[in-house]
């Protein structure tokens, strides 16, 4: 029985995925770092301490100011999503299937509270979760499952109850790892990737979920 729902943020609710994208191809390659999209696939869904340490750790004759870095990044991302923040096709739909069902719903993201607010107050979504987490401090980002965990250690809730929803491969391994079922929203670039075939179900949009699927996961049928 699935008592509660945790979403992701960036890429599922918010179409941010682009911005973190353009900070890090801009930021980068101003200490001549050349970044390409695809690059910057390879790392969606990590935190961003982690994305500065990865390409640090791939470079290693630049001279990285690690945590300058990672602030520049937050406040070019910060910036887009007051200007140019947009909910994704089917964001609030599905928020209010959910609870017209009453059932619980949080938000997991692996960016910082700083964004998260940012989003919540663009998207007005502040009202929405009775649990938000941002796994900014927390010891592991994902695809490790701290922050599922303790999700659901908050919401009270045992994590095999819990339904989330993840655009990212390394999301979708997080949840799947905290003994969550999982329905990922890939984007149209890495929707056939095998990473993706571990969860429960895989839609092309927010817009897709229905009763129909609903009914599927609850059955254990959803692939």
């Amino acid at each position: 029985m699935i008592k509660a729902v945790i979403f992701d943020m960036d890429g599922l609710l918010i179409d941010s995925e682009p911005f973190w994208r353009k900070a890090d191809i801009d930021i980068f390659g101003t200490m001549g770092i050349t970044l390409t999209e695809e690059d910057c696939a390879t790392t969606a869904g990590m935190r961003v301490d982690e994305v500065v340490r990865h390409w640090a750790i791939k470079n290693p004759d630049v001279k990285i100011s690690e945590k300058k870095i990672e602030k520049e990044i937050i406040e070019y991302v910060g910036n887009l999503i007051d200007k140019k923040g947009v909910a994704m096709n089917g964001a609030t739909s599905v928020i209010s299937f959910f609870k017209n069902k009453n059932i619980q719903l949080a938000l997991a993201s692996a960016s910082s509270s700083y964004l998260i607010n940012k989003v919540l107050v663009r998207l007005k979504l502040a009202s929405e979760f009775s649990v938000i987490k941002s796994a900014e401090f927390m010891a592991y980002g994902k695809p490790h499952p701290e922050i599922f965990l303790e999700t659901a250690k908050e919401l009270n809730i045992r994590p095999e109850a819990c339904l989330v929803f993840e655009d990212s491969v390394f999301g979708v391994i997080a949840a799947k790892a905290a003994k969550m079922q999982v329905v990922a929203v890939p984007d149209k670039e890495n929707f056939n990737k095998n990473g993706y075939s571990i969860a429960d179900l895989k839609l092309k949009s927010l817009d897709d979920f229905s009763n129909k699927t609903w009914n599927d996961l609850i059955l254990n049928k959803g692939r």
